[in-house]
């Protein structure tokens, strides 16, 4: 199975996360919300209620003082409303007979005869706030409908359930979009995860199917010592190629999981490469290359980390002198442009097509079918020159093959000592 198909297969997952995720966050706003929606609910009611009570206490205190006659302001009630007037009066007198100036046909249950403090009655199926006292010898109860309660009740109930369910809405959707955002690097990381899993094992399997298959013929039966030493060969070389894989292997796995730069200093860019390539110098004379290193007076520092620098130094030289046929010429050029300082590196090889320019820094991609590398050397490089903020301009050489330079910003400047200019400068040529 291929590293996209690993991926295919597990990407709804980070999704599927999301959505939880964005469903148990509105399941704990909106239990939140219910019960704040609750608490005003109550609130509410105990307030237009209270407002009731206050003004039955205060038509309470005004009836009692008046005659037992009919008192101004209550008069019938209205034909359409069963209560008319919004206060109602019952008067019980010492017989236990009951009379009212304004409830119409209703009856004081006998319950709420004697009530003294404000409580709530239902009369004639409708929920009536009654409150009474002694008036003389007869007991005077009056009462007020909760109608107005009951609506407002109705009408705050449904602009919490609107208000609730766009609420809701609006937290679910919103979480979903920022668990994607935030998942989306995760997501991504993955992908990159089992893409450098399945790549690993794919670059991985061929060197030791080598090995595997050296070992089984030799131990299969005798044969001659030559052919034993081509044997070991094979083997040796296959082995080395497994040991660069796993080194390239381990320092991105170290770098993608730390993240951390390592300390940086100042670091002159032509003295290291000038070291770099006396490094590459028996490489280049075995393959007869001409490899020279070119720079100006003027020093050109940037503040990287130096073991950084020389590592991505090294990728550059290695692809250089491994693509460029026998006989071709690697170009080492450093040079302060303004305030930064680009080191470049050309070729004699194939070159790098346009159309794969943009994908050579994909770890396991190789642009070119010259056998040899596993393809995370650039992505190595990528990896130094982002995190040091430097710069690609990737093109092709005068010769024909490749041109890769980066450029940094310059830290200082000055000019080199005439030796270290002279060293810089040397050509090392097979």
């Amino acid at each position: 199975m291929t590293a996209t198909g690993l991926g295919d297969v597990r990407g709804p997952s980070v999704r599927a996360l999301s959505i939880r995720v964005a469903l148990a966050a509105s399941a704990i706003v909106g239990v939140a919300y219910l019960a704040i929606a609750v608490v005003v609910a109550v609130i509410v009611t105990d307030a237009l209620t209270s407002q009731i009570d206050g003004h039955l206490a205060q038509v309470l205190a005004h009836v009692a003082g008046q005659p037992p006659d009919p008192p101004d302001g209550f008069g019938p009630p209205p034909p359409d409303r069963p209560f008319g007037s919004p206060v109602l009066v019952w008067t019980v007198h010492p017989d236990g007979t009951v009379s009212s100036i304004n409830a119409s046909d209703a009856d004081l249950p006998t319950a709420y005869r004697r009530v003294a403090g404000p409580e709530t009655a239902s009369i004639s199926g409708v929920d009536v706030r009654v409150r009474g006292t002694a008036r003389g010898v007869d007991y005077v109860v009056v009462g007020q409908t909760m109608e107005n309660v009951s609506q407002t009740q109705s009408t705050l109930i449904a602009a919490e359930i609107g208000i609730g369910a766009a609420l809701l809405i609006v937290v679910f959707l919103g979480a979903v979009a920022i668990g994607r955002r935030v998942a989306q690097p995760i997501e991504q990381a993955r992908r990159q995860q089992l893409e450098f899993t399945a790549d690993a094992s794919h670059e991985l399997r061929t060197p030791l199917s080598v090995i595997e298959a050296q070992t089984s013929l030799a131990l299969a039966r005798d044969r001659p010592g030559t052919w034993y030493r081509t044997a070991f060969q094979r083997v040796d070389g296959e082995s080395k190629r497994i040991r660069r894989l796993v080194d390239d292997m381990l320092w991105l796995a170290r770098f993608d999981a730390t993240r951390g730069q390592p300390d940086a200093e100042p670091v002159d860019v032509m003295v290291l490469a000038a070291r770099t390539a006396d490094r590459f110098g028996t490489v280049a004379e075995a393959r007869h290359l001409a490899l020279a290193v070119r720079g100006s007076a003027e020093s050109s520092i940037v503040t990287v980390p130096p073991e950084w620098l020389d590592r991505l130094l090294g990728v550059l030289l290695d692809n250089a002198c491994r693509y460029s046929p026998e006989g071709g010429a690697v170009d080492v050029l450093v040079v302060n442009e303004g305030r930064r300082v680009r080191l470049t590196v050309d070729d004699s090889g194939p070159g790098i097509p346009a159309e794969e320019r943009d994908r050579i820094f994909d770890r396991f991609h190789r642009a070119t079918k010259t056998p040899g590398g596993a393809g995370l050397g650039l992505a190595i490089a990528d990896a130094i020159v982002k995190a040091t903020n430097g710069r690609w301009q990737i093109s092709t050489s005068t010769a024909g093959g490749a041109s890769i330079s980066v450029s940094w910003a310059r830290s200082i400047g000055g000019r080199h000592e005439s030796h270290a200019v002279e060293g810089s400068r040397a050509d090392v040529q097979a």
